[in-house]
């Protein structure tokens, strides 16, 4: 094998990963502090090189990565692109499989030195190419909100419809016509009540509580028009 060949499978293959949660109704991301070169001591997306003696499979990776370096398990997670090229790493060409996950806030580990939850409105600097992969991530949990139950994931196992409707309003930065919301929901068919349950509402009259229904967990239920 010639210097050229060894040259061209010189390529790192990684997993980076968006981490998403609400925090007091703003979108946060989840940062983790680097601990090695290049980039030691910054702050920057969740990611790893992919462990090919246990990884089954890239989504594995990004799963083990946020296991390992988070402290969690469970957030919904799914591929949201790949991104490459021989100027995102300054160790040399290099790929990055990138995924987006959602997670409620109070699932989220107990604060630590080395993970700093931050307000999408206030991200510092991100090294390598981590900010184009946030904000391909937003695109895409926006896009996604217009037309389906994505926005389930950022609530906790059970919520109220005004709850859920404040969700997507948050994500997409908008209001939401109280009808026309509830009428979405009904169309695509994936809540149901919790009998029995129901949240007090103060000087309102108490509020239904709603839940996924059993089996959706990492599926979205799609309609075919738009809220």
């Amino acid at each position: 094998m010639n210097q050229s060949d060894e040259r061209r499978e010189a390529v790192q293959v990684s997993v980076d990963v968006v981490l998403l949660t609400l925090v007091e109704q703003q979108l946060h991301a989840v940062l983790l502090r680097r601990q090695a070169a290049p980039f030691a001591g910054v702050w920057a997306l969740p990611g790893g090189f992919i462990h090919t003696d246990e990884d089954a499979d890239a989504k594995a990776s990004a799963a083990r990565v946020l296991r390992t370096k988070v402290g969690i398990e469970g957030a919904y997670l799914e591929q949201l692109a790949t991104f490459s090229g021989p100027a995102r790493d300054p160790r040399g060409w290099s790929v990055a499989i990138a995924y987006c996950a959602l997670l409620p806030v109070q699932n989220l580990p107990p604060d630590c030195a080395d993970i700093s939850v931050v307000p999408l409105s206030a991200l510092p600097q991100l090294p390598f190419d981590h900010r184009a992969i946030l904000d391909a991530a937003l695109e895409r949990v926006r896009s996604k909100s217009l037309y389906s139950s994505l926005p389930v994931h950022l609530c906790g196992e059970t919520f109220t419809l005004p709850q859920l409707q404040q969700v997507y309003e948050n994500i997409l930065g908008e209001p939401l016509n109280k009808v026309s919301f509830r009428r979405k929901m009904d169309e695509m068919d994936w809540l149901e009540p919790v009998p029995g349950a129901m949240q007090g509402g103060g000087a309102h009259r108490p509020a239904q509580l709603y839940r996924a229904k059993p089996g959706f967990s990492q599926t979205l239920a799609l309609t075919a028009r738009g809220l």
